[in-house]
């Protein structure tokens, strides 16, 4: 009996100092000191080196080679495969964003990096249109299931920690980490392109693809993110969208955001005919690419400073709008010189594309953990649904002249900002980061 009480007593003591290191170990993590690769505060780092090594794309600096020489498809079928492509991103960014919220965050960006690693190897498999449309479903799968999901589990995760007022700046950096893999891949792209073959850039891309998921298995589910306390999956679906299109605040929030990404979006398909027509040489091209990103990644490691210099969200938020309008009224001029039409490009990329993030943390805060994913999701949804609409509208434009196209994105661009109902208290409800803000 005494053997045995002393044992109980020993166990009782060791479960105290278990105890009592864990609670060192969470006061250390709200404190935010040291650098850890275990818990909520290891997600920090993972999900940016995950965020990176998924969107490493060598294939973007060689795309219209690759699909025109090795698959053998016109430029309408280009263009076709990626219309594919939206329509399925619009399609499943809901459904995908539920999975999220049901089985976790951390199973959705493991399941979104093995799929993508599928969707690769379906289209190295032969050059053939349907195998190329099947392997768009598979990307668009796999792009949603990361969708919202990275989010959420980085807002979960500084919220365990208690440190949400980071949120602005951690979505900032995700931003850049994605930036950063954009521009590692088309600065090797076309080397591999070059020494193995157009077709070796999108194999060789499936390596970083499984090593994002590979790394996924070690990230570590929030209290509140886990899918044992999740409802159903339909139950999910629907609260989710039905909350976002009841609350008022979430919907001038994603409404200013949507519209504005639906803009910017355009140059991405019109600056190469804008280098083109100022005769930038092919070669400059991928120089350029890179200095779109690096331009992004610049500004998202600096708005905070910016911010706080202009005095005010709404107005940090007006220099996207305004560099669209002024850069795309400089791309109207038809002899325009090439520094100028460069500066414009950068001037509209920077400041436009690197919008949306920006977002992220005034979203989040009007979301509880249990339906982040899919509002989350909702909103991607209407915004691919936007930006297909942007492209087809100044595709047609383009068609009749390239003046036409950036001389209606600048109107449109300087309407949408004055229009706008976003306002600076919008920016500022909802800081409790439970569902707070104003509801219809």
């Amino acid at each position: 009996m005494a053997r045995r009480g002393s044992r109980e007593r020993a166990q009782g003591m060791r479960a105290q100092r278990k105890r009592a290191q864990g609670k060192v170990g969470r006061t250390r993590a709200r404190a935010g000191g040291g650098f850890t690769l275990r818990g909520p505060a290891g997600n920090l780092f993972k999900l940016n080196l995950i965020t990176g090594l998924f969107w490493t794309h060598f294939i973007s600096s060689v795309l219209v080679p690759f699909y025109r020489d090795w698959g053998g498809l016109t430029l309408g079928q280009i263009l076709l495969v990626n219309a594919w492509f939206m329509v399925w991103n619009f399609l499943l960014e809901v459904p995908t964003g539920t999975v999220a919220d049901v089985w976790g965050r951390k199973a959705s960006i493991v399941l979104s990096g093995a799929v993508g690693v599928v969707a690769v190897l379906v289209y190295v498999s032969a050059p053939s249109l349907p195998r190329f449309l099947l392997a768009e479903i598979l990307f668009a799968a796999s792009f949603t299931l990361l969708s919202g999901a990275n989010e959420a589990l980085l807002y979960d995760s500084l919220q365990e920690l208690g440190r949400e007022a980071e949120a602005p700046q951690r979505f900032g950096w995700l931003s850049s980490s994605q930036l950063t893999g954009i521009v590692v891949g088309a600065l090797f792209g076309s080397v591999i392109a070059e020494e193995f073959g157009l077709r070796a850039p999108l194999l060789f891309q499936a390596i970083p693809i499984g090593l994002s998921a590979l790394l996924a298995l070690s990230l570590y589910e929030p209290r509140e993110g886990r899918p044992a306390e999740r409802p159903g999956y339909r139950e999910v679906m629907v609260v989710g969208v039905r909350y976002f299109f009841r609350h008022r605040v979430l919907r001038i929030l994603a409404l200013d955001m949507v519209i504005f990404a639906g803009l910017s979006w355009a140059i991405i398909w019109l600056y190469q005919a804008a280098l083109e027509r100022a005769g930038v040489p092919l070669v400059w091209f991928g120089v350029v690419h890179v200095g779109l990103s690096i331009g992004q990644i610049v500004f998202l490691a600096r708005f905070e400073r910016i911010r706080q210099a202009l005095g005010s969200w709404k107005a940090l938020l007006s220099l996207g709008p305004l560099a669209m309008v002024v850069g795309y009224a400089a791309l109207t001029w038809r002899e325009a010189p090439a520094w100028l039409v460069i500066g414009a490009v950068l001037l509209t990329c920077s400041l436009g594309l690197s919008r949306p993030p920006l977002f992220a943390a005034h979203f989040n805060r009007h979301v509880d953990s249990a339906r982040r994913a899919t509002v989350l999701s909702t909103i991607n949804m209407v915004r691919t649904l936007v930006i297909a609409i942007s492209n087809l509208v100044a595709g047609s434009l383009a068609d009749i002249g390239l003046s036409w196209a950036m001389g209606g994105l600048s109107v449109a661009a300087l309407l949408a900002l004055v229009l706008s109902p976003l306002r600076e208290e919008h920016l500022g409800e909802g800081v409790g980061g439970q569902g707070s803000g104003t509801r219809d």
